[in-house]
């Protein structure tokens, strides 16, 4: 499987978003922790750069190259990079799964977090961060093969049968009106370098300080966590 995307060399120096919303789903990882659709190990290097261990951290990236890229990056010895899908795992096999701006590219999401819940253990988390709101849709989320943005609450709905929600909220709530420039002004299908660098450097610590005092209500990304009981 091809990524028809070519955004993830770019935001991989997006440093100050990716050690933000770590900090968010870092409390909810478990011993054996599984990362679907990990592209370039950006997000993986961040939430294991506090030095904290784990029994096992399996990088799933369906594209060949990519995954090669993870293979030959220097990470922990416990992280394993495999060209594949949830599919093969067996049941009960992990104590989190994450899906880090990813679930957006599935077209049957609903039926790819259920086959997540199966693999998950009793007590493990089901953790999701995707781009917030529809009426954000622009030439960049056509551009990189997103079928959709959510809404916290239609984020929510896709929470599988009998998991409790334990986090749910935007982040970046100054973001969301970049986001809204560009699909409303600019209708850029890429920003540039210079762009993502003042949205890492400038408005990323802003909404950090900002979000919070919001009570988390508004945003340009949704995360929500679920629970395994």
């Amino acid at each position: 499987m091809k990524y028809v995307g070519d955004e993830l060399e770019l935001f991989s120096r997006a440093r100050n978003w990716k050690s933000y919303f770590c900090a968010q789903i870092k409390p909810f990882l478990g011993h054996d922790v599984v990362e679907v659709g990990a592209g370039l190990a950006g997000t993986t290097r961040v939430l294991l750069s506090d030095g904290a261990g784990h029994g096992s951290w399996l990088c799933l990236e369906p594209d060949a190259d990519l995954c090669g890229q993870i293979e030959l990056a220097q990470l922990p010895s416990f992280v394993v990079a495999r060209c594949s899908t949830l599919e093969p795992l067996p049941q009960d096999c992990c104590d989190s799964i994450l899906y880090i701006d990813v679930l957006e590219h599935i077209e049957h999401d609903r039926a790819e977090l259920e086959q997540a819940w199966r693999r998950l253990r009793s007590g493990g988390h089901l953790i999701v961060l995707s781009p917030a709101h529809q009426f954000l849709f622009s030439p960049f989320d056509q551009a990189i093969g997103h079928f959709r943005r959510y809404s916290r609450a239609g984020l929510e709905a896709c929470g599988p049968a009998g998991s409790r929600l334990v986090r749910s909220r935007y982040l970046d709530s100054l973001g969301f009106f970049l986001s809204l420039a560009n699909s409303r002004l600019l209708r850029q299908s890429m920003p540039t370098p210079g762009q993502v660098a003042f949205w890492d450097r400038i408005v990323v610590p802003l909404s950090r300080r900002l979000d919070p005092l919001m009570g988390y209500h508004f945003g340009k990304s949704v995360l929500c966590v679920w629970q395994k009981v």
